[in-house]
């Protein structure tokens, strides 16, 4: 039995100037090009990844495995085509050399220079190359789902928490029907639909109402044998298409009725739920004054309108300016992208004293704003290599690389300085760089959601911090021009139709 698995993962935030060549999908490998073949297969095998369920699942069953793509990149601007077309293209030169199944961990929200719906594209080569082949799809609970990537597979599983912490289990629900086909054992049969909605990422945690009733529905349904596989994907708002927002796809064994009156409930509850999806902005003085009286630290400082898993460029300095302005101590921050600043630190050396402008390298048109360099002055506490693997529980095992790293302490703020993109998830993006954050009074993360993985379970109280980004929550900043009309909450007044079934 001969399967091809694949990765291709990139959610795409139009509102960002930051560049997507292919060389950003190379995370974990020393090449400017994405793992493929054995290399993959040892990467991503016994890791809380959909690719490395893929692996254990085929390894259990003795399939031989093909893998022409495991190709992972944080979320930016549009994929350049030229990237596109390289991972594709090796991924259909494995579908058209023959295989029984077909299991594939995308992202859902693949916008591409060319492209609205790069993943639907893909999965119309692939079916075209194997139209009788069993295929089954892990998607990010960030889909914009287009009716291409739908009406291509057998089998469509989006995870179920945010953060995402059930990746591996997503690919496990994907994948497990696939193998019930190839025995003769099930049937599926696909129901979709969507809302015109554009949840606020802020208020999607699946920790909180609505997205946690939400989700707990899917996973009754599959609890209860209703459903092989029910999600409800909050969708990415971030991209400016036509069908960015929410929707639902519930699989069955063989009852189409079934799967399309599941497939309603769900985004029923949804509908009626949209005003909890709306998040309140509070002005970054008044955040920081609050943070000020507090005392019970770890106090995690969300600077989640500059994330780098949200198409960030990591290099916004409007919150630690207001930190350092406001004189708050024994801070650790996470973290600025400025390859440049960490050049000059590493020509300094560890223990030197320099003064040199940060951050700020990007301008973001889309919100009418320049980069703004923030000037520090700090010693060089550390040089990395940046390198480090996921404690867990969100891609437990998986190799990240920030590229050559420091740390400069400017005395009250500890801040960690990278040469690529990478949003603080996991406790190991400060312990590999020697910092203690059970140690600090506050932490300011780059992040939104995310860092709930790591340090929920250290954080005493929390505080958002309304900066400045291209993944503003304050919808009014953006200029939506190709996203559906109406949509809530962009317009009010409007009543719960599907434009795509």
């Amino acid at each position: 039995m001969r399967i091809v698995l694949a990765m291709m993962q990139h959610e795409t935030n139009t509102f960002s100037t930051v560049p997507t060549p292919l060389a950003r999908f190379s995370r974990g490998n020393a090449e400017p090009v994405p793992l493929e073949g054995q290399a993959a297969i040892d990467a991503f095998r016994n890791t809380g990844t959909a690719l490395g369920a893929f692996i254990e699942l085929c390894e259990a069953a003795g399939a031989e495995m093909v893998v022409p793509m495991a190709a992972s990149a944080w979320p930016s601007g549009p994929v350049e085509d030229a990237a596109y077309a390289y991972m594709t293209d090796r991924i259909c030169a494995a579908v058209a050399e023959g295989c029984d199944a077909i299991l594939l961990h995308l992202h859902g929200a693949m916008v591409t220079e060319s492209l609205e719906d790069g993943e639907g594209a893909l999965l119309a080569r692939v079916r075209a190359l194997a139209p009788d082949t069993p295929i089954g799809l892990a998607l990010d609970m960030h889909t914009n789902l287009y009716p291409a990537i739908v009406e291509n597979v057998d089998v469509l599983a989006g995870y179920q928490t945010y953060p995402h912490v059930d990746v591996y289990e997503t690919g496990m629900r994907a994948a497990k029907p696939i193998f019930a086909m190839l025995n003769g054992k099930a049937r599926p049969a696909v129901a979709w639909g969507n809302r015109p909605m554009l949840p606020h990422v802020m208020r999607q945690g699946t920790d909180d109402f609505p997205n946690r009733e939400i989700q707990a529905l899917c996973a009754k349904m599959e609890a209860d044998g209703d459903a092989l596989c029910a999600t409800f994907f909050t969708g990415f708002p971030h991209a400016d298409i036509e069908l960015a927002g929410s929707s639902a796809v519930v699989v069955t064994d063989g009852d189409q009725a079934r799967a399309d009156a599941l497939c309603r409930e769900i985004l029923d509850l949804a509908w009626k739920s949209r005003e909890a999806f709306v998040y309140e902005i509070e002005p970054l003085e008044r955040s920081l004054a609050r943070a000020g009286e507090m005392t019970d630290g770890p106090i995690v400082l969300l600077d989640h309108y500059d994330n780098a898993a949200s198409g960030g460029s990591m290099d916004s300095m409007t919150v630690l300016k207001g930190i350092l302005e406001a004189g708050l101590d024994n801070v650790a921050a996470f973290a600025v992208c400025d390859p440049d600043a960490v050049q000059a630190m590493a020509k300094a050396g560890v223990g030197a004293t320099v003064t040199l402008p940060l951050g700020g390298r990007t301008d973001m048109p889309s919100i009418g704003r320049k980069g703004e360099p923030l000037t520090v002055t700090g010693r060089v506490r550390l040089l990395s290599d940046g390198r480090f693997r996921n404690i867990g529980p969100m891609s437990r095992g998986v190799l990240n690389d920030m590229g050559p790293t420091a740390v400069l302490d400017t005395g009250k703020v500890e801040i960690v300085v990278v040469s690529t993109q990478q949003e603080p998830n996991d406790y190991a993006c400060f312990q590999s760089l020697g910092i203690d954050p059970t140690a600090k009074r506050y932490l300011m993360l780059k992040s939104r959601i995310h860092w709930r993985a790591g340090f929920k379970p250290i954080a005493r109280q929390i505080v958002d911090c309304a900066g400045v980004g291209v993944c503003t929550s304050d919808y009014s900043m953006l200029d939506f021009k190709h996203v559906r009309r109406p949509i809530y909450p962009l317009d009010q007044d409007l009543q719960p139709t599907s434009t795509a079934r």
